[in-house]
C-alpha cells in the first residue's frame, strides 16, 4: 500500500493521465450504451412490426422507392427534424429504418431524449434487413 501512494506521489502527471483516461472510457462506453437503448435486431424489430408496430422509412424518397420494408411509410429525416409531429407512434411502437442504422438511430435517440419511449430503430438499418434476406418492396409494388 505504501508503494502505490509512493509511487503516486512520485509520478502525478502519470497518474492523472490514468485516472483521466479511465474516466473518458468509462464515458464513451456510458454514451454508446445510452445511445443504443432503441436500436434493435432484425429478428426483434420482425416481432415488433408482427404486434402492430408501424415502420416509417427516414431515407429521401428516391431510396424508399429503390426498396423498402413492406407497409412502411415514408418520412425523410429532414422533415421529421423540421416537424416532429408528423411522428406519431403506433399502438405497438413505431420502428425507424434507415441505410445504415445511424440516422435513424440518432432520430431514435433525439425522440427519446423527448419523453417519447415507444420508438425503435433497426440496427444496421435496410441493409442488415437485407442482408437477413426479409422482404424488400420496390416502387409501387407494396
Amino acid at each position: 500500500m505504501l508503494e502505490i501512494i509512493q509511487f503516486t506521489t512520485d509520478n502525478p502527471w502519470l497518474v492523472s493521465g490514468l485516472i483521466a483516461s479511465a474516466l473518458a472510457v468509462i464515458f464513451y462506453e456510458l454514451r454508446l450504451k445510452a445511445r443504443d437503448i432503441g436500436s434493435v435486431s432484425t429478428s426483434v424489430a420482425v416481432r415488433l412490426i408482427n404486434d402492430g408496430s408501424a415502420v416509417v422509412d427516414v431515407r429521401d424518397a428516391e431510396k424508399f422507392s429503390s426498396g423498402h420494408i413492406v407497409d412502411s411509410r415514408n418520412i425523410p429525416a429532414n422533415d421529421l427534424l423540421q416537424s416532429p409531429d408528423k411522428l406519431k407512434a403506433g399502438k405497438k411502437g413505431t420502428v425507424l429504418v434507415c441505410d445504415t442504422g445511424a440516422r435513424s438511430a440518432e432520430l431514435v435517440a433525439k425522440l427519446r431524449k423527448d419523453g417519447q419511449e415507444n420508438f425503435f430503430s433497426i440496427k444496421g438499418g435496410l441493409a442488415a434487413w437485407q442482408q437477413e434476406n426479409l422482404p424488400v418492396v420496390r416502387d409501387g409494388a407494396g
